[in-house]
């Protein structure tokens, strides 16, 4: 099973201001009208996207779903409710990291899209990210909350390539090394 976490960070590494506000990403001064930053070439490659409980509350307030018929799973620890118009995509799983890849694999998929700050790094403590999608955006939040945080090891990243787009987004690929 490969797993992708496709994410942006301010520049001072924080993926969201401390209220979980994310309408700093949105700022013209930064965002290249017409590109979705390689988001379309990923979702192409994925069998379905894995969502952190906060992140699913904060795309439920984005108005339309941005999902349309992929396959969602929502990590929550306690139940939530799904939205009717939704329900027959999205799923709920309690699940550790290790349990729902070995599902999920079990069922045949072989490409997840992980989201959200805490789901990645707990993806990354089980030793279960593969690759690293980091889009910089050129902006100090001075505080919020932050991409990473501790692990029980180090890890290693190869750099695969990085680009830079003409607002001064830059977007690293990394393969995620364990061990």
């Amino acid at each position: 099973m490969k797993t992708t976490a496709f994410i942006a960070a301010s520049l001072d590494g924080f993926i969201a201001r401390r209220d979980g506000d994310i309408k700093w990403l949105d700022d013209p001064r930064h965002t290249d009208v017409g590109e979705d930053y390689g988001y379309t070439a990923l979702t192409v490659k994925i069998d379905a996207i894995v969502l952190g409980r906060k992140s699913f509350e904060k795309v439920l307030t984005f108005g339309n779903w941005p999902y349309g018929t992929m396959r969602v799973i929502v990590m929550a620890r306690s139940p939530i409710d799904i939205p009717p118009a939704i329900a027959e995509h999205v799923q709920t799983s309690s699940a550790t990291p290790d349990t729902l890849i070995a599902d999920l694999a079990s069922q045949g998929l072989k490409h997840l899209y992980i989201d959200g700050g805490q789901l990645i790094q707990s993806f990354l403590a089980a030793r279960l990210l593969n690759e690293l999608i980091i889009t910089r955006i050129p902006r100090l939040l001075g505080a919020g909350i932050p991409l990473f945080g501790p692990l029980p090891d180090e890890i290693g990243l190869q750099h695969v390539e990085t680009k830079a787009f003409p607002k001064g987004l830059v977007q690293s690929r990394y393969e995620v090394i364990y061990g």
